[in-house]
């Protein structure tokens, strides 16, 4: 059974591979058009294995998990730009992971909230294409003079160094 299911999941995965590097408007449509059928008879196949498993054993555990968390799991299907699964914002949080010894040096509390300002601007600029230095040394000379009601506009998905 384990073996069906993870042939299943590579199906998915195989899907994936395929369509990484296209825009999210065509990774929703081939994810509506392939992955949504393999999903619709992966769970089909769930609900009939599970009478079939011991109740307490791990994998009768592994498909109530999973049918207990469909309807999530399908999002990814409908929006271009989310991945299959979290391994994006594992890798991205990765770095933080590894320094968290030296963050007990952030001195109080109120400087782990800034680091952490910190880190989420660094790594929403890495999402969103943007060089994190060159958009800190923009913003940082800009934001003393600039409107309290365009600020949004400064922030890493808006941002465009052209601006005023």
């Amino acid at each position: 059974m384990a073996e069906e299911a993870l042939a299943r999941i590579a199906q998915l995965y195989a899907i994936e591979a395929e369509i990484k590097d296209d825009p999210p408007e065509r990774r929703r449509e081939v994810r509506t058009e392939r992955a949504k059928p393999l999903l619709d008879s992966f769970r089909s196949w769930l609900e009939a294995v599970l009478p079939q498993v011991a109740a307490k054993s791990a994998i009768a555990q592994a498909i109530r998990y999973a049918l207990k968390r469909w309807e999530a799991l399908l999002r990814y299907c409908d929006e271009g730009t989310l991945a299959i699964d979290n391994n994006p914002v594992e890798r991205t949080l990765r770095g933080v992971a590894l320094g968290r010894k030296n963050f007990l040096f952030a001195g109080n509390d109120a400087g782990g909230e800034r680091a952490a300002a910190i880190y989420t601007l660094i790594e929403t600029c890495k999402l969103n294409g943007v060089d994190p230095f060159a958009y800190l040394c923009d913003v940082l000379e800009k934001l003393p003079t600039w409107p309290h009601k365009r600020l949004s506009e400064l922030l890493p998905f808006n941002w465009k160094p052209s601006l005023p």
